[in-house]
């Protein structure tokens, strides 16, 4: 069963650029990991400091897979103080 999600990251204040680069620095290699489907990064455009992920991985060995490689650790361990706010939804795809 695939797992979908979309997570949505609030820059700080003067933090777009920053987040901006970090959170595209993930697409490339994200894509290439075995067991992604989809991985994009979006940023609002009527929201500067607002980012959307959008993943899907087909199944939780593929998400287990990519929370282990290099550039989420590298991710995980530098988005924080570039970010004021983060949450994330499980997404159910319909049809």
């Amino acid at each position: 069963m695939t797992i979908t999600k979309r997570v949505t990251f609030i820059a700080k204040e003067g933090c777009e650029d920053k987040m901006k680069e970090l959170l595209s620095a993930m697409v490339i290699p994200s894509k290439a990991e075995e067991g992604c489907i989809f991985y994009e990064i979006f940023q609002y455009e009527n929201h500067r400091r607002k980012f959307m992920a959008v993943e899907t991985w087909a199944d939780e060995k593929a998400l287990d897979g990519h929370k282990a490689s290099a550039h989420y650790a590298v991710y995980k361990s530098s988005y924080e103080p570039y970010c004021e706010d983060k949450y994330t939804d499980e997404l159910e795809v319909l049809g």
